[in-house]
């Protein structure tokens, strides 16, 4: 159970409502996650989903870069929604299975390209300690340009913001889905 109400349409103020149609008319063509939460001030909701559909939907990197940057980030909090979301969306930008059981376990890809265990390596050290060392910046650098790498970075900063937030107010998963990361420990 979330630890507060989420407003469901039949009960939204207009100001909600108005927020919650322009999500659901949006990519997303629903409203899941934190936003569910953030409705409680609908001026937030409003600039965090722009916010979240041009780091999700309109940035230079490749869905399959951003998915790994994103599992990382659900990883390192442990966001059991974030991950079984992005999870299947990183299936569906063609991330491989292992790959995707890797990050899982805490591992270094295996079996990803260069370019992405380059953005593992990133979201791993940024989430682990709030920097990262100039190699691990410049082999980003490298292969995403300085417009990649602010993208990511404000990408992983935006997913950790959503594992915050789906952890602190517990946003369950949906129904009949199982945590599919470890229980955090107090």
């Amino acid at each position: 159970m979330p630890r507060i109400p989420l407003p469901t349409p039949d009960v939204m103020t207009p100001e909600q409502r108005k927020v919650y149609d322009s999500i659901v008319k949006g990519p997303r063509g629903t409203l899941v996650g934190p936003l569910r939460a953030a409705l409680h001030r609908p001026e937030l909701a409003d600039k965090w989903s722009q916010m979240g559909e041009l780091l999700r939907y309109r940035t230079s990197l490749p869905p399959e870069i951003s998915e790994i940057a994103i599992l990382a980030t659900a990883r390192r909090w442990l966001s059991q929604v974030e991950w079984h979301m992005h999870a299947i969306a990183a299936t569906n930008a063609g991330i491989a299975a292992d790959v995707i059981a890797d990050v899982k376990q805490q591992r270094r890809p295996a079996n990803a390209g260069a370019k992405a265990l380059a953005v593992y390596d990133y979201a791993v050290e940024l989430t682990a300690n709030g920097h990262v060392k100039q190699s691990t910046y410049d082999a980003v650098l490298k292969d995403f340009s300085a417009l990649g790498i602010v993208e990511l970075t404000a990408l992983i900063g935006y997913y950790t913001m959503v594992a915050m937030t789906l952890n602190a107010h517990q946003i369950p998963l949906p129904d009949g889905v199982a945590p599919p990361l470890p229980e955090p420990t107090p």
